[in-house]
C-alpha cells in the first residue's frame, strides 16, 4: 500500500495558514495571516509565502514568517524561541536556532502530516511570552 504524503512546499504553507485560520482556541485565536503571497513561488533558499501576527491592526505583534521551499516550509519565530524550539524538537521536526538580532528560531515542515506538531511549536512559543 502507498502511503500519500503532502510534500509540496506551497500545499504545506497552505495547510498551516488553513490550520491558524481555522482554530479559535486561545492563543490562535489572536493570530492572523498577513502580507500572504499567493502567487508564492518556491525557491531553493525559500520565497516568503506570508507573515503571522497577533493581535492584528497598528498593534499587531509579528511571530513567524513562513517561506516555501520546493519540498517543505520554513518558519521563522522571533517569539518564545527557546520554548518554541524544545517543542518542535520533542516532535522530531528539524529545528535551527538562528543567531541574529532579535535572535529567531527556523522550524522546517516536510510533510503536511507534520502542521499541527508546528502549530504546538509556534502555542508553545506564544504561551512563553
Amino acid at each position: 500500500m502507498v502511503e500519500d504524503r503532502t510534500t509540496d512546499g506551497v500545499r504545506i504553507a497552505q495547510l498551516l495558514s488553513s490550520e491558524l485560520d481555522g482554530r479559535e482556541d486561545p492563543p490562535l485565536d489572536s493570530l492572523v495571516v498577513v502580507n500572504a503571497n499567493r502567487d508564492v513561488e518556491p525557491s531553493e533558499d525559500g520565497t516568503l509565502a506570508y507573515e503571522v501576527e497577533q493581535n492584528s491592526g497598528p498593534n499587531g505583534k509579528h511571530v513567524v514568517s513562513v517561506f516555501v521551499h520546493p519540498d517543505r516550509i520554513r518558519m521563522e519565530l522571533t517569539e518564545g524561541i527557546e520554548s518554541a524550539e524544545k517543542t518542535a524538537r520533542e516532535a522530531d521536526l528539524l529545528v535551527r536556532p538562528k543567531a541574529v538580532e532579535p535572535p529567531r528560531v527556523l522550524i522546517f515542515v516536510e510533510q503536511g502530516a507534520h502542521v499541527k506538531r508546528a502549530v504546538d511549536a509556534l502555542i508553545a512559543g506564544l504561551d512563553a511570552n
